[in-house]
């Protein structure tokens, strides 16, 4: 008897096994001799390869445009043109440009709070028109409104109903934002008492309270201080650890560069510029290189070399600059008693 005909396929924990290695799996037994079958996945006939099915990616926007009726011209403004954007599982990415330039239109796209006139927006593979796209999206927009006399937690509270929360799995979701934006302290005060920085950060925890996989900010960082602005900054990237994407919109350049995997550059409604944003912002005709404690006659030797090269010149020598920024922080933290 042929070794290939006694077999039969048997779904066990070899077939568990191999669907582990993307198989369905050969748990095929030898009915004489009840042991495993010995042949390998590429030559056994009753092996079936599961299709490999490509997660889709959190945000998608193809060819978007959008255009506004005006009454001071006849043809319509168009404030989106073309756009185009995807934003893979777990990425942080940054949308800049000027005030004006359809940043907060392309987010309103994406939310479905306005219809595109042309082109598609998909939140993991959904239709963004849909209502069931929006279940797994948190949103920030620039200047939220909450209700002045509701403390933090009871506005966490409300918005965690909102979202079908409820008993003890609420509660325990208000406590952890509250830790998580740092508000324990004013949990009990009321919003109308919080300041510029403390309402974004208590936006944030509300967009938050559901667990979203998906969080889209719209100037995260507007009128804040110096010190709420590294706080929020600090918070994306919190959430880029736990896996969660943010998509997040600003005309502030510092911020971006810090918390962003990839940015796009967009001004009068086109993209102009996308990529990963190592890739955009290196020279690549340049190349750093940082010395600690050089003395002045190594400095002179590097040189001597450098000028020995063809082709290779020293653009610039000096001391390392930090940013106004931290040089801020810094400053204000050593004050601070």
């Amino acid at each position: 008897m042929e070794y290939g005909i006694s077999r039969v396929v048997w779904a066990g924990k070899a077939l568990e096994s191999a669907a582990n290695l993307g198989l369905i799996g050969c748990g095929a037994r030898n009915l004489i001799w009840k042991s495993p079958c010995l042949l390998t996945p590429a030559k056994c006939p009753f092996m079936i390869r599961a299709p490999m099915v490509e997660n889709p990616p959190a945000v998608e926007i193809r060819d978007l445009v959008k255009d506004f009726k005006t009454s001071f011209r006849r043809k319509p403004l168009r404030a989106v043109d073309g756009v185009s954007i995807r934003i893979m599982p777990g990425e942080v990415y940054g949308l800049i440009g000027p005030n004006g330039s359809g940043k907060s239109t392309t987010m309103k796209a994406l939310l479905g709070l306005v219809a595109p006139t042309a082109g598609q927006c998909a939140i993991f593979g959904k239709d963004s028109l849909k209502v069931d796209s929006r279940n797994e999206v948190g949103f920030l927009p620039e200047n939220p409104y909450f209700y002045k006399h509701l403390s933090g937690a009871e506005t966490l509270r409300f918005y965690g109903k909102l979202c079908g929360l409820g008993g003890k799995l609420l509660a325990e979701r208000v406590n952890e934002m509250l830790a998580l934006v740092d508000l324990e302290s004013a949990r009990d005060r009321r919003i109308g008492g919080y300041s510029k920085g403390m309402l974004q950060r208590i936006g944030l925890a509300q967009a938050l309270i559901q667990e979203p996989r998906l969080v889209i900010l719209d100037e995260p960082t507007a009128g804040v201080d110096p010190v709420g602005s590294r706080q929020i900054r600090d918070l994306i990237l919190k959430l880029r650890e736990r896996g969660i994407t943010v998509f997040l919109c600003s005309h502030l350049l510092e911020q971006v560069q810090e918390v962003c995997d990839h940015v796009g550059i967009i001004f009068q409604g086109r993209m102009i510029r996308e990529g990963r944003l190592e890739e955009l912002i290196s020279i690549e005709d340049q190349t750093d290189i940082v010395l600690s404690d050089a003395t002045p006659e190594l400095i002179a030797q590097i040189t001597a070399l450098v000028e020995t090269t063809p082709g290779a010149a020293i653009v610039r020598t000096g001391k390392p600059r930090t940013t106004l920024e931290r040089l801020f922080l810094r400053e204000i933290r050593e004050e601070e008693p």
